[in-house]
Parts: C-alpha cells; structure tokens; sequence
C-alpha cells in the first residue's frame, strides 16, 4: 500500500475548494480526476460527523462549480461530481489514519498473513513503517505497508 499523492489537477482543485468545504463544515475526504471512456470526471468526496446527505452533495456543488468555473484549474472539459465518501469508505491518505484512530477498519493483504487474507480491527494508526492495529484478542499489530493492499472502515450492517 502506498498512501495517496495527488496529481497536479488533483492537488490544484483541493487547494481550491478546501476553504470552501471547511467553510460549509464538511471534510474533504478526496478528489478524484479520471478518465473514463471519452469522458473525464472531477470528482470530490466530502464528510462530517452526522454523514453526508444528498442536500448536503447539492450545497457543497454549487460553490464548488463557481470557483472552478473562476480559476479554471482543469485543462478539459469534465463532469463535476460532488458525493459521500461512503460507509465504507477507503483509506488512502496519512490525515485519513488520523481522522478514523480508534474505528473499526478491514485491512486486506496481498498474501495471507498468518493464514488471513484479511482482518478487522480497531486501528490504531499509520506512517511510512505500516499499519498498526489492535486486534480482538486485545494484541497490537503493526503490518509493513508492502503487505497491505487495502484499508477500509467497517461496518457492522
């Protein structure tokens, strides 16, 4: 696993609508720009702590909209896409570590490690030497980022 960098657009659009997402009180979570098919897509994903509703995608839209229509960070036309992060959401940058420290999180391996494909536990946290963890059974586990194909929080549906 290797934690996000941002490309160039990318990293210039989250510079751009971060004060506009802290302003309405939401946490930027990502932003995405992607390719698919003929079509590129812009898209950012927003959070706070009651969770994020389609008002709330509407609200955070429009503001958006208007800076990037201002400052033109994009150098072709793109489909914006304002949404949730999701439940279930991957973590892929360092502050996403900090944000869910003590939540529930699903950890994928490439290979098995100690016979699991993959594990939940409580996470602890995360930097350039892996994955720390505290796992059911009460002990604390750090898997090197090599092994670690994904994080994502978990839901107990």
């Amino acid at each position: 696993m290797k934690f996000k960098k941002f490309g160039g657009t990318e990293q210039k659009v989250y510079d751009l609508i971060k004060p506009i997402t802290d302003e309405l009180g939401y946490f930027l979570w990502d932003v995405c720009y992607e390719k698919e098919g003929a079509m590129w897509y812009l898209r950012v994903f927003i959070d706070q702590d009651e969770g994020i509703s389609i008002d709330d995608c509407e609200r955070a839209t429009a503001p958006i909209s208007d800076i990037l229509d201002e400052k033109d960070p994009v150098p072709q036309s793109y489909m914006l896409e304002v949404g949730s992060a999701g439940l279930e959401r991957e973590l892929l940058k360092e502050e996403h570590f900090e944000v869910c420290k003590g939540d529930k999180v699903t950890v994928r391996f490439f290979k098995p490690v100690d016979g699991q494909k993959e594990m939940t536990a409580e996470l602890v946290g995360a930097d350039k030497d892996g994955v720390t963890v505290i796992t059911d059974g009460g002990e604390e586990k750090t898997f090197p980022l090599a092994d670690v194909a994904q994080v994502k929080l978990w839901l107990d549906f």
